[in-house]
């Protein structure tokens, strides 16, 4: 009887000193349902696509602030908001979207030009660092609508990128439950007119004062659907090759907590391309970025949240918490 209770005495302690890590506070704090309040909110028909620029757009940033706000995250500066103006030439002319003030101040000669006003949401939990900055982010613009098609006129982007947001907004609270201050301060991005050109991340990385503070970034954008409905655990996981850690992290957690994931690891010298993990990976940030391939509704109308695979959202989710939380603690990567 006495190794009976010495051994119930040892796995009492030992189940108490795994709900007391912090990772698994926060790892507990991810689920569906959250997700599925997230991604059905934004890729409503109500939202008309969250054109950056547009009210629906505007909409979409309100939601992501109000739920900041409701878990008490910090704003960056003195706002959520942080406005940015883009300029483009005259639609009958060739040019793209600009953000940079030199560019916006030549389109701007011209007699007639488009312009944007948008805004970046910006959240944070500051660290015990407060000189070393971790970014996670997600585009929470999309494609609008198109009164001239047949049928459904509305690209809700359920998995593009409202699904990148659900992700960011889980992280957020999962930091909240582990009931520990990190020891470097985490941003939670989201970023506006990404499908437009990379704009807010653009905007962000040339104007905020601290980017040389900057140690990493985690990127979301399509982590929702399967490209092959053979694979539903498939996810592409690229990352900055100078950093081999970041490969190994992602291994070793899926071993750890048994996430339901078959990543396609993709180290990559300077991961520039795709999504608003180029504007960092272009001034020599370190990056993450979740992303699992394209499939036969991107940009098209039919990204409804009905075909999104919710166990997926939920792992990769949990996986890049696990990510963000050593990005934020690890003394070196």
């Amino acid at each position: 009887m006495k190794n009976i209770g010495l051994l119930f005495l040892s796995l009492t302690l030992g189940v108490t000193a795994w709900a007391e890590n912090p990772e698994v506070k926060g790892l507990n704090s991810i689920n569906r349902l959250t997700a599925e309040a997230h991604i059905g909110f934004l890729a409503d028909d109500d939202l008309k696509g969250r054109e950056a620029g547009t009210r629906e757009g505007r909409i979409a940033g309100d939601y992501i602030v109000a739920n900041l706000k409701a878990l008490g995250i910090a704003p960056v500066g003195d706002s959520y908001y942080h406005p940015f103006e883009a300029c483009h030439p005259e639609r009958q002319k060739r040019g793209r979207w600009q953000v940079h003030p030199d560019s916006i101040a030549k389109i701007k000669q011209e007699r007639a030009y488009q312009k944007l006003a948008l805004n970046n949401i910006l959240g944070k939990i500051e660290g015990k660092r407060k000189d070393e900055i971790v970014i996670v982010g997600a585009h929470y613009d999309h494609l609008g609508i198109d009164p001239m098609l047949s049928g459904d006129q509305i690209y809700n982007g359920a998995d593009d990128n409202a699904s990148g947001v659900s992700a960011v907004l889980q992280i957020a609270r999962a930091f909240l439950a582990t009931g520990e201050q990190p020891e470097r301060t985490v941003i939670f991005a989201f970023w506006d007119g990404e499908e437009k050109g990379l704009l807010g991340s653009r905007a962000f990385v040339q104007s905020f004062p601290e980017i040389k503070n900057v140690k990493g970034y985690l990127n979301f954008d399509m982590i929702g659907r399967n490209n092959d409905e053979s694979r539903p655990t498939h996810v592409v996981y690229f990352y900055t090759e100078a950093h081999p850690a970041f490969g190994d992290w992602l291994k070793n957690d899926i071993k750890k907590y048994g996430l339901n994931l078959t990543p396609d690891y993709r180290p990559w010298d300077k991961p520039v391309g795709g999504s608003d993990n180029g504007s960092f990976a272009r001034v020599n940030i370190p990056i993450i970025w979740y992303h699992t391939d394209g499939h036969p509704d991107y940009h098209q109308p039919s990204d409804h949240t009905d075909r999104i695979n919710w166990d997926k959202v939920v792992n990769i989710t949990k996986a890049s918490f696990l990510n963000m939380w050593r990005m934020a603690n690890e003394e070196k990567f």
